[in-house]
């Protein structure tokens, strides 16, 4: 799988980010990469592009995750819709028929106490909308 370099971040339109919380909070890698990012957010290079974040938690509480990640400079804003970037226009977040993850504040999963969860179909197809509503937005506003 491919890794981001932090000074890829300064070319992108779109930034979206995404990580597995542990016990709540964001993993010790992705906090060491946004640490990294200082320096582009002191030069402006987050400055009008769209950013979007996704996280995997092991229970339903994920939302403390998506908090973390939704630092002052990180993602960069202005996001698809501030506090809904997967917007209530997407039905599989209402789903009734199954536990699923997902919300307005993005694409989720949940993989259970020791990680014996896979992704539901629901749940890719919630990733998938919030990735292509991001570069839509991008590519409106770098148009």
């Amino acid at each position: 799988m491919p890794v981001c370099q932090v000074e890829e971040l300064a070319t992108a339109d779109a930034i979206l980010f995404g990580t597995p919380t542990r016990f709540g909070n964001l993993c010790g890698q992705m906090r060491n990469f946004l640490d990294q990012t200082g320096a582009l957010w002191a030069r402006g290079a987050f400055v009008g592009k769209v950013g979007s974040v996704f996280n995997l938690e092991r229970h339903a509480a994920r939302r403390t995750g998506v908090d973390d990640l939704e630092l002052p400079h990180h993602p960069p804003a202005p996001r698809p819709d501030p506090r809904r970037t997967v917007p209530y226009t997407f039905e599989g977040q209402s789903r009734l028929n199954e536990i699923t993850g997902g919300s307005p504040y993005g694409a989720s999963t949940i993989a259970g106490s020791r990680g014996e969860r896979r992704r539901s179909e629901n749940e890719l197809e919630t990733a998938r909308f919030q990735g292509e509503h991001v570069a839509r937005i991008a590519s409106k506003m770098m148009a």
